[in-house]
């Protein structure tokens, strides 16, 4: 069989499998697009449950960490619950069924309707959490889902698939609200997927991003991390140096959102870098950040086993003394930015790249230079007690978030001390060319009917629109 025949043959039976799922997907969601607000919510409690469940978020985090190698047991059920949990209080908190918003003024009435089948590509890095999450938002919204994990997760996800499977069930709702491309999960089936469905959201790869873009489905996707951080002459630099530390090596730096690089203003850089290593960092010297880059990046891509991975595994594949084992990240100086400096570039490790600024401005600019390289439209953050400087890198520079004083992986994806929606979903805007620039919340899975009626007129004088116009122009 040539090439070309096998590739249509996998198109054509990815086709069929992607109907299958179709059907069932299309039939529970017709039943439960009846349901009312306590229904859904119902619904939505049962498979938060579902995860948040300690035996559950335990043996989903165990497994994950078995088969990915990726992250660390304790941090994945914390983010399992964590996220969850806060995912949960948002939605309970809204209304998603019927009469939604209402602007007597404008005399517009919202109504919110469920959009269909949801097409969810969730990565190998949360191969627990992220699937669940998507669930919520998609159920909050009278819809049904499918899960297309990645192969290296796909243990796990289909364990938290039978798990809000059983959930549903348990409380009188078609079990295929929720469903799972089965295994093995390949390009095509994939890809027939995400033609099929009626929206599709991507978290993970950015082929699979641009492959949605392409697939003729609304879709929304998200953009490539690669957080960078201000600490400026105001901080408090110890609260600063453990914010970044506890971000940092949550879950072992699996977070799109954790901080790859620090940029330090010159006049505090010393004391920062003391109160960095107090926090537990390692300074790595000169020979050791050689090392470090050549054995991090190998032919152009991150070392699938050093990513991710526990400290100890860092100092043996760095080469590094056995007593930077008891440390908890590394850091490594740089001057440099773009792809012959690797280092300027998201790590997914236990690494913390330094750059030293001659001041406020200069930080800004390296940051700006950081982004243009990598990571453009995601987050940035600033440490400081100056929030003149706060909304000066807001309004300037190309990043949806910019988030202050804050442990950056624990605010930037929902906190209970951050107004942004719990998520594992951050759009980047048409600067990664995302069509959200936002978290991903439950109104994305909305369809919304206006219901429009008249109002007083309000249609102002030409004088009033044209005036100023004719005065500084004329007529």
């Amino acid at each position: 069989m040539s090439a070309v025949v096998e590739m249509k043959s996998a198109a054509s039976d990815a086709q069929v499998i992607a109907a299958d799922l179709m059907r069932s997907a299309r039939a529970a969601q017709e039943v439960f697009a009846e349901a009312d607000q306590a229904r859904v919510d119902e619904a939505v409690r049962a498979i938060a449950w579902s995860l948040y469940k300690p035996e559950h978020a335990k043996k989903l985090a165990e497994l994950a960490v078995q088969d990915t190698g990726l992250g660390n047991v304790p941090d994945k059920i914390i983010k399992k619950q964590r996220k969850t949990f806060g995912a949960l209080r948002d939605l309970l908190r809204v209304k998603s069924v019927g009469e939604i918003e209402r602007d007597d003024k404008k005399g517009i009435v919202k109504f919110a309707k469920p959009m269909g089948v949801i097409g969810a590509i969730t990565p190998s890095t949360n191969p627990g959490a992220t699937p669940v999450n998507k669930a919520l938002l998609a159920l909050k919204g009278r819809n049904a889902i499918i899960v297309a994990p990645s192969p290296l997760g796909y243990r796990t996800t289909e364990l938290v698939v039978n798990f809000m499977r059983d959930a549903l069930t348990q409380i009188g709702l078609p079990a295929d609200l929720v469903q799972i491309l089965p295994s093995p999960v390949t390009k095509e089936s994939t890809q027939a997927l995400m033609e099929a469905v009626d929206l599709v959201v991507v978290t993970g790869s950015q082929d699979n991003v641009r492959r949605a873009y392409r697939s003729g489905t609304p879709a929304i996707g998200v953009g490539a991390g690669n957080v960078p951080v201000i600490i400026d002459e105001t901080a408090d630099l110890d609260a600063a140096a453990e914010k970044i530390r506890d971000s940092k090596i949550f879950d072992n730096a699996t977070s799109c959102s954790s901080e790859n690089a620090v940029v330090i203003v010159d006049a505090v850089y010393d004391q920062a870098i003391e109160a960095l290593k107090r926090a537990g960092g390692y300074l790595a010297n000169a020979e050791q950040k050689a090392k470090i880059q050549s054995e991090l990046w190998k032919n152009g891509k991150l070392n699938r086993h050093l990513i991710a991975r526990d400290m100890d595994v860092l100092v043996n594949g760095f080469e590094l003394p056995a007593e930077v084992a008891s440390s908890k990240f590394i850091m490594a100086e740089e001057t440099g930015i773009g792809r012959e400096y690797p280092l300027s570039g998201e790590k997914l490790a236990l690494v913390l790249t330094v750059y030293r600024a001659s001041d406020f401005q200069a930080a800004k600019q390296t940051i700006r230079k950081i982004l243009d390289f990598q990571g453009r439209g995601h987050s940035m953050g600033l440490h400081t007690t100056n929030m003149a400087r706060a909304r000066e890198l807001a309004e300037e520079l190309p990043v949806v978030r910019v988030l202050v004083n804050f442990a950056h992986t624990f605010g930037n994806g929902g906190g209970f001390n951050s107004g942004l929606e719990f998520t594992l979903t951050m759009g980047c805007g048409s600067w990664q060319k995302n069509s959200i620039s936002e978290n991903l919340n439950y109104k994305h899975f909305l369809n919304i009917t206006h219901l429009v009626v008249p109002i007083p007129e309000d249609k102002p004088s030409e004088e009033e629109l044209f005036g100023p116009h004719w005065k500084k122009y004329g007529q």
